[in-house]
């Protein structure tokens, strides 16, 4: 069992285990992108704004797998592709929570691309 699943959330059983790593990977990402807002370095712009899109997309994700949208998986599936592209930019950086950020992000686009596995048999 992943470390996003060890809370006590009330969610759709469903989908309980993704929802969970989206608000996690929410966030996180939301944690990073501002202290990479706070760094003042421009090198960080793209970091700042994919961590953000990515947390605005997660949150969206979860929200349509907690109201069990016929659209969770198409939702989640996307969610899986900018969270890798998400963790592939903070990987680029050498602060902690960029690092941090870019494990949590490959977890949750894991347990999306799972759920989608799931939903598809």
């Amino acid at each position: 069992m992943s470390s996003i699943t060890n809370t006590s959330s009330f969610h759709n059983p469903r989908y309980a285990e993704c929802i969970e790593a989206c608000n996690h990977c929410a966030n996180s990402c939301d944690y990073c992108g501002t202290l990479c807002l706070r760094d003042a370095n421009y090198t960080l712009v793209e970091c700042v704004e994919l961590c953000f899109y990515c947390a605005d997309i997660c949150r969206f994700a979860s929200k349509h797998m907690s109201r069990d949208s016929n659209r969770a998986k198409e939702f989640c599936d996307y969610c899986a592709k900018v969270c890798e592209d998400c963790s592939e930019e903070c990987d680029e950086h050498d602060m902690d929570h960029c690092k941090q950020c870019a494990k949590v992000c490959r977890e949750c686009s894991k347990i999306c691309k799972d759920m989608v596995a799931k939903q598809r048999k």
